[in-house]
Parts: structure tokens; C-alpha cells; sequence
């Protein structure tokens, strides 16, 4: 990440990627040509949908995937390599294939997201970073899709750098602004990512002025009256009163949050068009989630700030992905499947290949091919693309793309995919083997 630019991420992995790496110099089959695939057996949270984020990350950091002469000595000193391993991984770039579905496409039980195509020994040491992406961006990019899908054409801002790890703040931005977030607070994710960002002020800014009229006067003199006045800090009738006393039925926005948001933003609504404000629009915040996002449909609310509930999952901090070998060479050379049959943790062997069925423009299966494409007919919708050829990340495009492609993928779904309840998923998973 932009925070962190001269730090290898060939260290951000479980040591037994690293034994196993080492196990397998040493017997012979570190160089089998092998196909790992990231799916999920379920949705997270019985959500019927789930949004790809992070595969413009892992692009990223597979680019800072190397072990130098730092990385290779701390693994030498703790014991976890021997000379033969360290030789290998100071040679180490990845070679291979990846293919994924991109960013901002919607995934299901079993969908392939991510197919790693290389050697065993260069496809099993970026196991735990590509999770670790993968399950974080894509949990964040579900939440937040589900708060847009609530909203409506109401825009919502990121606002959780506060709540949750530095760096996992940036990642966390980007992954809502693919869901559809308008802005964030973050100033590194819009340095990092161009993500628009925004802000104005906190209870603290009224608190060290000696009246919230002064306060109020101070913040327009130096952000313009187009500003976002926070009026809950004492009185909110009196803080509406002195808003538009200081900025004018012109002033940009008032935001609150506190109290019962519904009734305060009622209350507020009038008492701005009485004081001839009517153009004064009213953001709310306070630990909205896409539940409370959707009880407050009908309140005349015009925007929403979220936080802790964004940055956290809503509930659901990870998607579940799983990074397992399901095809390998065998010693005469020939590509044979390969399966965990592990109780609850069941795998299907083989390299797949995924579309999205479709009857006149919805979506109605994910269609899973085994080994090679499943048969599609002209309404289909192939999903997985290019990532990496031969070590050559490819262009994935802009994140403004992704957003497009969540918003399609979204309006492809029956009625009943969009809805907040726990249930099945919205379209079933189908396998075909030819």
C-alpha cells in the first residue's frame, strides 16, 4: 500500500508457507505446475451477495512480492529456512498466470474469484497475502454495497479511518468508494487512489470557540458558506438558528448526529424551511448501518456519513475466501484435479471457469465450468479475466470502472438478491462438467 512504499510485503504471510515451500525444494515437487483457486463455500452473514474488491491491490502487492537480503537473513537467523530456500527466494518473482473477477463484480458460493496458475512452490508463498486482501476489500465492498442499495440516490461518505487499523483505513476507503461511497475522509486513500475526499468539522472546532455562533462564523469565513455546519452540540434548534444566522439561507448543509435521527431530521427540515432555508440540504451520522440507512428512507435526509459499521464489515469483517490447490501435475507431466473431502470443508478438484447465466438481462445462476468453460448461449456473461500473464499484471482499468461494474452487476439481480435479511444467495451456484 501507498503508506508503506518501500516495504516488501514478502513477509506479510504464515510461516508455513514458507515450510512447505521448504519441504517441497527439497523432495522434488516445488516445481510441479499447479492451479490454486479462492472461493467461498458461503456467503458471510447469510448476505445473498458478495462485491470483489482488492484484486487492484493484490496486483500491487505481488509487484512488492520479492525477498531481499533483509527478508532472507531475519528468515535464516529465526530458523525458518535453510540455504537451499533462502537461494530460492532471493531469485523469487512470480512467473504465472492469474485470472480473477474484477473488481466490483459480484461473487456466490464457489465462485472461482481468483485462479493462481504456476509452479507449487510460487503459487503456495502468496497464499496468506492474497486472503488477507481479498477477505478484507471484498467484506468492506459487500457492507458498503448493501448501505448504497439502502440509500438509494442518496450519497453516503466513508468516514471510519478512526475506527480501525491506519492502513487498513486507506484499504477500507477504496473498497467503499468501489461500492459506491461518493467520498471519503481519508486524505491518504485520496492521495493513494485519487478517492475524492471531504470534511469539515467536530464538536471540538464549536467547543473551543466561546459561543456556536462564533464557531459557526469562523468555520464560513475560512470553508465558504457551502460548508457542513454540526448543530448538535448543544441545543439543536438553537444550533440551526445560529447556522443560518452565520452562513444564510444559502449555507451548504447542516449535519447531525445525535438523538433519534428520523424525528430530528423532521424537526430540522422545517424549522430550515421556515427560516427560508430551503436549499440547505441535512447529512446525518451516528453508527449507521444499512439497516438504519433504510429505516430512514422516508426521513427528509439528503446524505450519510458512516463509520465503524463500514470499516468493520457491518458485522461480517471477512468474506470467507478460502486458497486451495484443486488441480496439479502428476509425474508424467499431465494436469489431474485435486480435492479436500475434509467434513464441512469439501472442495471441488479442477481448474474452473465461471459465467453469469441470464434470461432478457437477469441474473439467474452462476455457472461454474469444470476443466474447461461451461456451454453459454448469447445472454451469458463470461467473469473471469486476465490479472497476470507470465508475472505481467495486466490493466484492470480505473476504480471508477469498478463502480460501474458493481452497479451493473447489482441491477442484474432478481428483486429479492437485494434484500438486507439473512437468506440464500441470490442466484444459485450451478457446476458443469463436460
Amino acid at each position: 500500500m501507498g503508506t508503506h512504499p518501500d516495504r516488501s510485503t514478502a513477509l506479510l504471510t504464515d510461516r508455513y508457507e514458507l515450510t512447505m515451500l521448504h519441504a517441497t525444494l527439497a523432495d522434488g515437487r516445488a516445481s510441479r505446475r499447479s492451479v490454486f483457486e479462492m472461493f467461498t463455500r458461503r456467503l458471510s452473514g447469510g448476505r445473498r451477495y458478495g462485491v470483489v474488491a482488492g484484486t487492484g491491490r493484490i496486483l500491487e502487492a505481488i509487484a512488492d512480492f520479492g525477498f531481499g537480503d533483509d527478508e532472507v537473513r531475519f528468515l535464516r537467523d529465526s530458523g525458518v529456512i535453510d540455504a537451499t530456500t533462502a537461494a530460492w527466494l532471493a531469485d523469487f518473482r512470480f512467473g504465472g498466470d492469474i485470472w480473477g473477477y474484477p473488481e466490483g463484480e459480484l461473487y456466490f458460493p464457489g465462485s472461482p474469484v481468483l485462479v493462481v496458475e504456476g509452479t507449487f512452490a510460487e503459487c503456495v508463498v502468496l497464499e496468506t497475502l492474497v486472503l488477507s486482501i481479498l477477505n478484507h476489500d471484498s467484506a468492506i465492498a459487500t457492507a458498503g454495497a448493501r448501505m448504497i442499495a439502502s440509500a438509494g440516490d442518496r450519497p453516503c461518505i466513508e468516514m471510519g479511518s478512526r475506527r480501525t487499523h491506519e492502513d487498513a483505513a486507506v484499504a477500507a476507503a477504496r473498497a467503499a468508494y468501489i461500492a459506491g461511497f461518493a467520498a471519503t475522509s481519508n486524505l491518504e486513500a485520496g492521495r493513494t487512489y485519487g478517492i475524492p475526499t471531504t470534511g469539515t468539522a467536530a464538536h471540538a472546532f464549536t467547543l473551543v470557540h466561546d459561543t456556536e455562533r462564533e464557531a459557526f462564523e469562523a468555520q464560513i469565513a475560512a470553508l465558504g458558506s457551502d460548508t457542513t455546519l454540526l448543530v448538535d452540540t448543544y441545543d439543536i434548534a438553537e444550533g440551526v438558528r445560529n447556522a443560518i444566522a452565520a452562513g444564510g439561507t444559502g449555507l451548504g448543509a447542516v449535519r447531525l448526529d445525535s438523538g433519534d435521527l428520523a424525528q430530528v431530521a423532521a424537526e430540522v427540515r422545517a424549522q430550515l424551511d421556515r427560516l427560508g432555508a430551503t436549499s440547505t440540504r441535512i447529512t446525518v451520522t451516528s453508527d449507521l448501518d444499512e439497516h438504519a440507512i433504510a429505516a430512514l428512507a422516508v426521513a427528509p435526509i439528503d446524505g450519510y456519513g458512516v463509520g465503524t459499521s463500514l470499516v468493520t464489515g457491518s458485522g461480517v469483517p471477512t468474506s470467507g475466501f478460502v486458497y486451495k490447490l484443486v488441480a496439479r501435475e502428476d509425474d508424467g507431466g499431465t494436469m489431474v484435479p485435486v480435492a479436500k473431502k475434509s467434513k464441512d470443508k469439501i472442495s471441488v478438484g479442477g481448474r474452473k471457469y465461471a459465467v453469469r447465466r441470464r434470461e432478457n438481462d437477469v441474473a439467474t445462476a452462476e455457472v461454474i465450468g469444470i476443466g474447461e468453460p461451461p456451454a453459454t448461449d448469447h445472454d451469458d456473461r463470461e467473469l473471469l479475466v486476465p490479472l497476470v500473464r507470465g508475472g505481467v499484471p495486466q490493466d484492470l482499468g480505473t476504480l471508477d470502472d469498478a463502480r460501474a461494474r458493481r452497479h451493473a452487476a447489482l441491477h442484474e439481480l432478481p428483486a429479492t438478491g437485494l434484500r438486507l435479511s439473512k437468506g440464500d444467495p441470490a442466484i444459485p451456484t450451478q457446476y458443469e462438467e463436460r
